[in-house]
């Protein structure tokens, strides 16, 4: 019987000591069920809100992981043993499965879907035609309703979903402002992704920056909450919009994160702010894909992507996402 190397979540972590919570284990492949896939993983997505899931809050948008079980998280790898019909073995695959060499899953459970083989990069099904560029597709279009003209501002921009945000943005005729930390990531921001105005929020007074716009910020792609939106909410345009997917600031606390202190600035510019969550939106993939392939392929959408190998250095890769050392998305490609 083979054996299976899993990541383990012993207990909750306490900011970002992740050694202390999670530990590498072993434990034996056991058969397949009616209806289970097996997916031999090539390479794991490091996700922030993940970390959410490591700890005990109740009220977050999934339950907490129990303490004993493996860590979940987005795969993408090849179908080794299937006892569901619709997936033969050695189909591409992506699906929420374990930070493991192997995940055994339910296919309507972890939203296993087979893959296109004839992307040039398969890591794209994790990055640009993958659930980041479906969430910046779906935030920046139809949640902040982006249109041409309109000044966009994008927090966290230099990261996975962000930069696709403000390459989505870009294609629908905005102007874009992106959010980042640091003189490397705005550079990025301008050199490669064609932002108009980049702020580099460890250096700028973020707010004054934003309040150089003429007539205010018409849409946010928001990733981070906190302070950062309360640098926002005040530059918003009337009858602004913010799309809210992550809330990295609030992710390794075990209580809610206080509401924005700018708040009754909802009301006084009559803002519109929305939370979206992209599985809500997995049966719509097949609207989405046609743009975002097109743009990939004519090289309007672009991925910058932040690699460790060895699934012995998922918690080095994850450190690298949750202290905002990478540019792009952060993933493991699994060594052998």
């Amino acid at each position: 019987m083979t054996v299976n190397r899993l990541w383990q979540l012993d207990r909750h972590p306490e900011g970002i000591d992740f050694e202390a919570a999670l530990s590498l284990t072993e434990a034996p492949l056991a058969p397949l069920g009616e209806g289970e896939v097996r997916v031999r993983a090539e390479f794991l997505s490091m996700d922030a809100g993940t970390r959410m899931w490591m700890g005990p809050r109740t009220d977050g948008y999934q339950p907490p992981l129990p303490l004993g079980s493996a860590m979940v998280g987005l795969v993408l790898g090849r179908v080794s043993g299937s006892r569901d019909p619709r997936f033969a073995i050695g189909t591409l695959v992506r699906g929420f499965g374990q930070w493991a060499d192997w995940s055994t899953v339910v296919p309507d459970q972890s939203g296993l879907v087979a893959l296109d083989e004839s992307v040039a990069d398969p890591r794209q099904h994790l990055g640009a035609i993958g659930l980041n560029g479906w969430t910046a597709y779906v935030g920046i279009k139809e949640v902040a309703a982006v249109k041409s003209g309109d000044w966009v501002a994008v927090s966290a921009a230099a990261g996975a979903t962000g930069s696709l945000a403000c390459q989505v943005a870009r294609n629908l005729g905005a102007r874009v402002i992106g959010i980042a930390g640091g003189p490397d990531k705005c550079r990025y921001l301008l050199d490669e992704l064609g932002v108009e105005r980049a702020i580099d929020y460890k250096h700028d007074d973020v707010a004054a920056a934003l309040a150089t716009i003429d007539g205010g910020i018409n849409a946010c792609f928001d990733n981070v909450g906190g302070p950062l939106l309360d640098a926002i909410l005040p530059n918003m345009a009337h009858y602004g919009r913010v799309a809210v997917c992550g809330m990295i600031a609030a992710y390794d606390r075990d209580c809610p994160l206080p509401g924005p202190m700018q708040f009754d600035q909802v009301l006084m510019r009559r803002l519109r702010i929305e939370g979206f969550f992209i599985p809500d939106f997995l049966h719509r993939g097949a609207e989405f894909m046609p743009v975002l392939r097109s743009w990939l392929d004519s090289g309007m959408l672009a991925m910058r992507f932040d690699e460790t190998v060895g699934l012995d250095n998922a918690l080095v890769a994850y450190r690298r996402l949750l202290t905002g050392a990478n540019i792009g998305k952060v993933i493991v490609r699994l060594a052998g």
